[in-house]
């Protein structure tokens, strides 16, 4: 089953700054000329599902309305019950591979996989094929990371430069095939 990350970082790579604020992406944001969407309308009509882990939910649970009207699954070993999730949204509590293996039960044959830590667990079980990477021109510092430890046996992963585009607005996005994907 194919899985995708679409996500933005800083110039210096973090996801957010250390309190999880995403003040700097929202102003990037502001800059994008409606209809202009930078390609993620067009990736959402290839997604089944989304794949995220707690943290990333609990930003998005904040947005109104709720921006998604796929299923999501929450990745958590930490809590037993998401209160108040909007439908579609379900908590699972296994592995990357089992939950890939819950989601082809369900019909759901491609996989939008969101969060850094997310994104680093199908990166280090191999099941990352695909991570389209938008950077939003400013420095942060510090802050939380896209990209972290590769997990045991991995002392790097490839990655095929497939396309990049950039606007005048100042975002350069870039796709790539991860090499190292499990078969």
């Amino acid at each position: 089953m194919p899985c995708y990350a679409y996500i933005a970082t800083s110039l210096d790579g973090f996801i957010a700054r250390p309190d999880g604020n995403l003040d700097w992406l929202n102003a990037a944001q502001a800059r994008i000329t409606p209809p202009e969407d930078c390609g993620y309308a067009a990736f959402m009509q290839g997604i089944d599902a989304l794949v995220m882990g707690r943290n990333t939910y609990e930003t998005v649970r904040g947005f109104t309305p709720w921006p998604y009207d796929k299923p999501v699954y929450v990745l958590s070993r930490t809590v037993q019950a998401l209160p108040d999730a909007p439908a579609g949204v379900q908590l699972f509590q296994g592995t990357p591979a089992e939950l890939l293996a819950h989601a082809q039960r369900q019909g759901q044959t491609r996989l939008y996989v969101d969060g850094g830590l997310t994104v680093q667990s199908f990166i280090a079980a191999g099941l990352l094929d695909e991570i389209t990477l938008t950077r939003i021109p400013v420095l942060l510092g510090n802050g939380l990371p896209l990209f972290g430890p590769l997990g045991a046996g991995h002392t790097e992963v490839q990655l095929r430069h497939l396309d990049t585009r950039s606007w005048d607005f100042g975002l350069v996005q870039s796709r790539y095939a991860l090499e190292n994907k499990k078969a």
